[in-house]
């Protein structure tokens, strides 16, 4: 469904020089599979997913969705996935229903299938409550609610989460992580990205662990430990993430190493 290979993007920074946010990225993702991708932040995980739903276009490297290119039908990879991260904007003078309407049009669909999408998400989500409501005025577990459901309205066959459960309380992270475990029942194809160990170790079939735009492992988790030696995910993330900061002069959370 998903085929990444080789996947690079550069950036231009006028002080700096160039900076390369993905570096020769490659992973596939199956229908019912739910793909993490686990990293710090800045580690190229948004760049990444970016790329994937088309707000970016790739410096090297190819991808494509349920056979579409992500350089040459744009419009086919839009149709085809539901795109929602811990940042997604609602605009705040429509309701959360009108906000779901919007987007359902926005992808052709007719009134009656639209009608039924947004009953059937809306008792899902329980949004039923706030649905006549202006996004200004809900709480944040409220408007993440009003985005995933923009992102399934047209029942799309593959799912990106950019770090959903950002700026939600446990209540609401939990329900948007039981959210995603029936997406992937159903079917759905997932890429996840998450620098929180336990969503990682709860959601994803396999993962990548990416740092500084390269990923540094790959696989189930039990292959990952296995390969690794490690007894917990979080010690080998560390340790790779470690072992790359060491090679790059720096501390393990991103800061200059200091000669003794």
């Amino acid at each position: 469904m998903i085929h990444v290979h080789q996947l690079s993007k550069r950036f231009p920074d006028l002080r700096r020089g160039e900076i390369i946010a993905l570096d020769q990225v490659s992973f596939d993702v199956s229908p019912g599979e739910v793909f993490g991708l686990l990293g710090p932040n800045g580690a190229g995980k948004t760049t990444c997913l970016r790329l994937l739903s088309t707000i970016l276009t790739p410096s090297a490297g190819t991808a494509t969705i349920d056979g579409r290119d992500i350089v040459t039908d744009p419009d086919g990879i839009r149709a085809r996935i539901g795109f929602l991260s811990g940042t997604t904007g609602l605009y705040d003078r429509m309701t959360a229903r009108e906000t779901v309407e919007y987007f359902g049009r926005l992808y052709g669909m007719d009134e009656s299938a639209l009608a039924e999408s947004i009953d059937q998400i809306f008792t899902t989500l329980k949004m039923h409550d706030f649905a006549d409501t202006l996004a200004g005025r809900l709480s944040t577990g409220m408007r993440q609610k009003v985005s995933i459901a923009r992102a399934l309205v047209h029942d799309p066959p593959v799912l990106i989460f950019d770090e959903p459960t950002t700026g939600l309380d446990v209540l609401v992270a939990r329900a948007v992580l039981d959210t995603i475990a029936a997406l992937k029942e159903q079917g759905k194809c997932i890429i996840y990205s998450t620098h929180i160990m336990r969503e990682a170790e709860r959601l994803c079939d396999r993962l990548a662990i990416i740092h500084r735009g390269r990923i540094l492992s790959s696989g189930t988790q039990a292959e990952l430990l296995a390969a690794s030696g490690h007894r917990e995910l979080e010690e080998l993330f560390f340790d790779l993430v470690s072992q790359v900061e060491t090679e790059t002069g720096r501390e393990p959370n991103g800061n200059p190493r200091v000669a003794p």
